[in-house]
């Protein structure tokens, strides 16, 4: 296994919630320790584990092998073919990063669970990447096709996920911290994994339990700067120019009296796993060095800028360069690919016929784009068969179809699902002068 391999692994096994829950949560009754709130438990209280995203079917399985039976029920969705066993909460998998019916299905019982509770209740939400599509809804007068639709343009249009989740937390009852206030007065603890950058906690996942900063102008900002506000369907228009004008209530604000009781724990970051792998690095023999936890911007350009600094590097001993972050790909081609993997291809144009750079990267999350890949590795090893095989580069790059070129050159990273997700990792290995 290649080193950079190696070093990714042991950078996203840092960030499993199996790791990361029993940090933040202890169970010695009669008290449940979550962070630094301490709960007294009372023999008739009742416990609800509710959860969305990539990771939270591991994040239920490990809280219910810490709390047991004491969990009243609860409902986790993630991802399809992320599912894992539990026992006493349900299990539902949906669609991403389109929703489906799922998706809707999720909100629904999530909100009847913990519809009526009362300030003796306990919940308890896991949350992960992922959740903005695993649990979605539709604003009245639309429909899901709409609502799937409006998520697929921003998809496409190179919008950053501070930009997407604006506009999905302005077409939903759950998000932008409206499941906080349906539970409310509930005391409600949220267990976070964050996979947007800077770590905003009414971004991660549309931040269904914080109090939201956006507004329906800043939504339909978005929809006017990727020329979107004409392409979504009437009724989605009408529902954000309807909440610019007041006809609708915005999401909850700071000081909004839903939050009193909501307690937001952030227990996993792209920096965590960052700082695992220049650990892993340091081992392998790696003079290491983490450059930025909030990269982001467009894959293509990010490739090149990470070869260009690798290649300013002179070192008499091996070097890693680390990133974090998560870039954005304006689609145009009709190829298979996702930002890691698009990222890599950029990177091993740019890299040209270098022996000594290999660079990676990929979602810790295992998946990149609709794929069954977390992203690529590439060096001139890999450049050059490509050309043997006569692959053009740019053109594969031009196509958004990195999966395709990375298939057939070598250098795909498949882990399958992580059970975690706190965006993505991009590393530079360079060799000794």
């Amino acid at each position: 296994m290649s080193h950079a391999i190696q070093i990714f692994l042991h950078a996203v096994e840092a960030v499993k919630p199996s790791t990361l829950i029993h940090k933040h949560v202890t169970w010695q009754a009669p008290h449940l320790q979550i962070d630094e709130q301490s709960v007294k438990l009372q023999p008739n209280q009742r416990i609800f584990v509710i959860g969305a995203g990539k990771a939270s079917a591991l994040m239920a399985q490990t809280l219910e092998k810490i709390v047991g039976d004491r969990i009243s029920g609860g409902i986790v969705v993630t991802k399809y073919d992320h599912g894992l066993p539990l026992n006493r909460i349900r299990l539902i998998e949906a669609a991403h990063p389109i929703p489906d019916g799922n998706s809707v299905l999720a909100s629904e019982e999530i909100l009847k669970l913990t519809a009526g509770l009362t300030d003796h209740d306990i919940v308890i939400f896991l949350l992960s990447g992922g959740a903005s599509a695993l649990l979605a809804d539709f604003p009245e007068g639309s429909s899901l096709t709409e609502v799937q639709h409006t998520y697929d343009l921003l998809l496409k249009s190179g919008a950053d996920i501070h930009e997407m989740n604006t506009v999905r937390k302005h077409l939903s009852n759950i998000k932008g911290g409206q499941l906080a206030r349906h539970i409310h007065p509930a005391r409600l603890f949220s267990l976070i994994l964050s996979d947007v950058v800077g770590d905003d906690l009414d971004v991660i996942g549309s931040g269904p339990t914080a109090h939201d900063k956006s507004t329906f102008s800043d939504a339909y900002k978005v929809l006017e700067k990727y020329n979107l506000s004409r392409q979504v369907p009437q009724a989605i228009a009408k529902h954000i120019a309807d909440g610019c004008a007041g006809k609708i209530p915005d999401t909850p604000k700071e000081g909004d009296t839903s939050f009193s009781s909501t307690h937001n724990f952030l227990i996993g970051s792209n920096q965590i796993a960052l700082e695992a792998a220049a650990a892993k690095a340091r081992e392998l023999g790696y003079e290491s060095h983490i450059i930025s936890s909030t990269l982001n911007g467009e894959a293509k350009d990010l490739g090149k800028m990470i070869v260009q600094k690798a290649k300013e590097v002179k070192s008499t001993s091996p070097v890693c360069l680390l990133w974090g972050g998560e870039a954005t790909v304006t689609i145009k081609g009709n190829g298979l690919g996702g930002r890691s993997m698009e990222l890599a291809l950029a990177a091993g144009i740019e890299l040209g016929e270098n022996q000594n750079i290999t660079l990676l990267s990929a979602g810790t999350d295992g998946t990149d784009g609709p794929t069954d890949a977390a992203g690529a590795f590439v060096n001139a090893e890999i450049m050059k068969k490509a050309a043997a095989l006569g692959l053009n580069a740019n053109a594969y790059l031009e196509n958004n179809d990195s999966y395709n070129f990375f298939s057939q050159a070598g250098g795909l990273i498949k882990t399958g699902a992580t059970q975690t997700n706190v965006m993505d990792i991009m590393l530079a290995l360079i060799d000794a002068e």
